[in-house]
């Protein structure tokens, strides 16, 4: 396929239909680099979804096994110091074979140790960088962060740390929130599906930094740009969100429904239920 050079809310959904199909086809390999509180969770995740997880973050291994991998993943929630080394090691070995990364620059700003690895990492042009408001914003230099985990920033105010971080980048920023946020240098998308339980269990935004990587796999096969395939991911999970919630009794449930929802997910069900807004700088979108 050819990358969709219009942005467009119904390109938007249309690309999200695309990638799941691409992905269950051909399942991509996720190497992960994640906090060990969210390590089960986010594999599950991956799997019920139809991609293949891998959570490889030791050095000597973390380098070759990221050249080899669809997409790449690197967390901050728990960087100890053989996940840091592994951590830069893999990016080394992404960026040698040209395999998309993510970054998620979890609790930065007030926390030192891993602000600095957030802003080596930064250096090195991650594909897609997925955090907070209050994780953008520090990441840019511009807050202290929020409060560990928590955003204590709105997702708009957020808008400009994350279009300079694209421009810094060159590739993609999404702002996780009530309604997502996701830019490049130039366009943008809102996707304002999911449900509060999101926030309710640990590792929520985590794996959702995950399926962005596996996504971001199956867009080397579609031709997708970052900001699409993070776009097309936000949609898939925020939708699974909302049918886990709608058959759940609280928090606990919510987890389990959440895999059984990704797993049963449809891509033909997506255009109906979307509420996406997307735009670039020749056209405006309206909500899918």
């Amino acid at each position: 396929m050819s990358a969709r050079l219009e942005m467009s809310s119904e390109s938007v959904v249309e690309a999200a239909a695309d990638l799941l199909t691409e992905l269950r086809a051909e399942p991509p390999l996720v190497h992960c680099i994640t906090n060990s509180v969210v390590t089960g969770f986010t594999a599950n995740v991956l799997l019920a979804l139809g991609a293949a997880p891998a959570m490889v973050d030791i050095t000597g291994e973390a380098g070759m096994f990221a050249a080899i991998s669809s997409g790449l993943l690197v967390n901050l929630g728990t960087p100890t110091p053989e996940q840091r080394s592994a951590s830069l090691e893999a990016v080394g070995g992404a960026r040698s074979a040209g395999t998309p990364w993510v970054l998620d620059p979890v609790a930065v700003g007030a926390l030192p140790v891993r602000t600095a690895l957030a802003q080596d990492l930064l250096a090195l042009r991650p594909t897609l960088i997925r955090g907070n408001a209050s994780e953008i914003l520090a990441l840019a230099g511009r807050s202290q962060g929020g409060r560990g985990v928590d955003a204590l920033d709105g997702t708009e105010a957020a808008a400009g740390a994350a279009r300079e971080l694209a421009r810094i980048t060159g590739g993609a920023v999404a702002v996780s929130g009530p309604v997502d946020l996701l830019v490049d240098a130039d366009r943008e998308v809102r996707i304002a599906n999911g449900d509060v339980l999101l926030t309710r269990v640990t590792g929520g935004g985590c794996a959702l930094g995950a399926v962005m990587a596996a996504f971001l796999g199956a867009a080397r096969k579609t031709g997708d740009s970052p900001l699409v395939a993070a776009a097309a991911a936000t949609l898939v999970y925020t939708l699974a969100a909302e049918d886990a919630a709608a058959r759940s009794e609280g928090p606990g449930s919510f987890a389990v429904a959440l895999l059984d929802a990704l797993a049963a997910i449809r891509p033909d069900a997506l255009p109906g239920r979307a509420r996406v807004e997307a735009r670039d700088s020749a056209t405006a979108g309206v909500a899918a």
